[in-house]
């Protein structure tokens, strides 16, 4: 017991210090290492198992909509990225340079990609000649460098993995809807699959990608009230068309220039659902995306009996398709207890000599220590069940949470009285002028997250703005971010 004991204490508590809580979950779950290399980490098995379900979840629902997977070089000559004034300003200072290739140095000095936009429109211009090639629906799973001063596991690191999607369009229409068609897949992916809720909207323009004409986006909110910006979609309309001279013949034989979209998500991820759903015992797992559904530990292993009947649980459920693992270790019941609860996993499956004496076996829950007597008979049956009740219940709390810390404002002092006291999003209007949204960061570090979609984004004609006071344009969910 003391063991168990002093392997939940490891772990700071959420609201002692949210940061340090972080850091401990990420360590004692074993999810990174450190690395020799500065500002980079190592992903550990249990967390690159999250990221893969992740990405192969992402990858069938992208491929669903028509998209093609391709991979193009991480490196990029500084001319080609020169090409797009916009695009190169906004990445300047994150950018890694290659000015060596072993002994000698290059004619031409390569970035390290921070981002592929030049790459794909380098592919475009070669590949795209008529109508009949379009649309070009890719997507790249890969590694990114950008030169982040300050870094933290999963939320901001100098190399990360993610999918960027990339695409080329004959019309401005079909390019608004495969951005906004992509975002709704991120949507539909966070809320479905990581029980994360999400609020979905436009960036304002000071917020948005460099060189894009539109960027919407998926915020949610970590348990400390600060937001996450979760996935992006860009519309880039045809100014990287014209940048690279990227033409087609229409039907009609004249030239064209295309429309394009880019569009991705990140390992920032798996921070998203640790902050959202980790609580002060470790990790907490949604059982979708979680690499070990469940975990079998059998309780005095060395009573006659007891090992085949776990394994014989254990296997039950594997061919059900749960993702099932039997703890057989020589450690403590309670050891392993805590070990279930601090890696997250969704549910835990406890059989001794008792249970099978009345032949049943006890069902626990992570999300709510809920401990369940079931069948042997009906474990298949009870654990399907209580693992979607799990999820459910995961992404009713989130939201749960978001909502209560989602606050309206009606003037400027309670707008920053609300900043300062009450950490979460803040519904204000908006006049769309830039000079106040520098002056709300600079009064309350909150930036604006997101303009909503619809009416609720529209402002009321006697609406002013929560800055200046005068007539406002838009609702705007403001927030301090990661």
């Amino acid at each position: 017991m003391a063991q168990e004991k002093k392997l939940v204490e490891s772990i700071t508590s959420r609201d002692v210090d949210f940061a340090q809580w972080y850091t401990d979950v990420v360590k004692k779950a074993e999810l990174t290492g450190y690395t020799s290399v500065r500002g980079c980490m190592v992903i550990k098995p249990a967390g690159y198992a999250i990221w893969e379900n992740i990405r192969t979840e992402l990858d069938r629902r992208f491929k669903e909509t028509g998209v093609e997977n391709v991979y193009l070089p991480m490196f990029i000559p500084e001319s080609l990225l020169q090409k797009e004034k916009d695009h190169v300003e906004g990445f300047a200072p994150e950018v890694a340079w290659v000015t060596h290739g072993g002994l000698n140095e290059l004619q031409e000095r390569m970035c390290v990609r921070p981002t592929s936009e030049t790459l794909f429109c380098d592919l475009y211009n070669k590949d795209i000649h008529s109508y009949r090639d379009l649309p070009k629906l890719y997507n790249q799973w890969c590694s990114v460098v950008r030169w982040e001063k300050t870094t933290r596991p999963f939320l901001r690191s100098r190399e990360f993995l993610w999918q960027e999607g990339h695409t080329a369009h004959a019309t401005a229409e079909e390019a608004e809807e495969r951005t906004i068609q992509m975002l709704n897949v991120y949507a539909d992916f966070l809320e479905d699959y990581l029980a994360i809720p999400v609020l979905r909207g436009q960036k304002t323009d000071k917020e948005k990608f460099a060189g894009a004409e539109a960027t919407y986006t998926i915020e949610s909110l970590m348990h400390d009230g600060k937001a996450l910006q979760s996935g992006t979609s860009h519309n880039f309309g045809d100014g990287f068309a014209r940048a690279f001279d990227i033409q087609f013949t229409d039907k009609d034989n004249t030239l064209k220039y295309v429309h394009q979209t880019s569009w991705g998500m990140t390992t920032r991820l798996i921070g998203a659902i640790i902050m959202v759903h980790g609580d002060d015992s470790g990790l907490v797992l949604p059982p979708k995306v979680a690499p070990t559904q469940c975990v079998v530990i059998p309780i005095r292993q060395k009573a006659e009996g007891v090992m085949d009947k776990a394994a014989g649980i254990c296997n039950v459920l594997k061919a059900a398709g749960i993702r099932t693992k039997l703890d057989d270790t020589d450690r403590s019941p309670g050891w392993k207890f805590s070990e279930q609860e601090m890696r997250g996993f969704p549910m835990r499956i406890e059989i001794g000599p008792k249970d099978i004496e009345r032949g049943q076996c006890v069902l626990v829950r992570r999300d709510t220590n809920e401990k369940i007597q079931v069948k042997i008979e009906d474990v298949e049956e009870e654990s399907a069940k209580l693992l979607d009740q799990i999820q459910k219940n995961l992404y009713d709390r989130a939201l749960a949470f978001r909502l209560e810390h989602t606050y309206g404002a009606d003037s400027y002092n309670e707008f920053k009285e609300t900043a300062d006291r009450k950490p979460g999003f803040i519904k204000a209007y908006w006049c769309g002028d830039e000079a106040c949204e520098d002056q709300i960061k600079a009064d309350t570090t909150c930036t604006s997250r997101c303009i909503p979609f619809g009416a609720e984004g529209e402002a009321p004609e006697d609406a002013t703005c929560i800055c200046c006071g005068k007539k406002a344009r838009k609702l705007v969910y403001w927030g301090k971010a990661y």
